[in-house]
């Protein structure tokens, strides 16, 4: 696929006055299954009021998702369900500048687009990614651990072997 997966273009000079529904097709969640390494996507959908700043544009609404991934421990699959506000803010281009911009926890995150129109689609796709637990673990974790030999961080870290010292 040459283009993004979850694709959904928005011209900023026309903005739609409601909020903005997307909902992932078949082959689009079947396509980011496969970017983002999970079994399965059962449903991706989000609910996004784009407003004007400008050449900027303000998105802010939610994201929801049903999710398959692998258990980080056991690799059993784990169904997740995600929740999460969305708030970006897309805005043009510009020329790649040698100075550190310092943002602070209020600000949006930015993402940059060319021309009049932005990937409202691919943002949120990119979002989902962000709302993955990399490390999620299922009912089973525990065991497996302790059959494996493997215990919690503290008993395994770094000064481990000072405490076994200490007995």
């Amino acid at each position: 696929m040459s283009g993004p997966e979850f694709s959904r273009p928005v011209d900023r000079r026309h903005l739609p006055p409601r909020p903005v529904e997307l909902v992932a097709g078949e082959a689009e969640r079947q396509a980011l299954t496969a970017r983002f390494g999970l079994v399965a996507i059962g449903r991706l959908e989000a609910t996004v009021s784009l407003e004007a700043d400008g050449d900027a544009v303000n998105a802010k609404g939610s994201l929801s998702a049903d999710i398959v991934q692998s258990c980080a421990v056991t690799g059993d699959d784990l169904p997740v369900t995600i929740s999460d506000p969305f708030a970006v803010r897309f805005v043009p281009e510009t020329a790649a500048e040698d100075e550190e911009v310092e943002l602070t926890s209020e600000e949006l995150d930015e993402i940059p687009y060319a021309g009049t129109a932005f990937d409202l689609g691919e943002a949120v796709a990119q979002s989902l990614a962000l709302a993955i637990d990399p490390y999620a673990t299922g009912p089973g974790a525990d065991e497996v651990r302790k059959a494996k030999g493997l215990s919690d961080g503290a008993a395994s870290g770094p000064f481990a072997a000072l405490a076994a010292l200490k007995k």
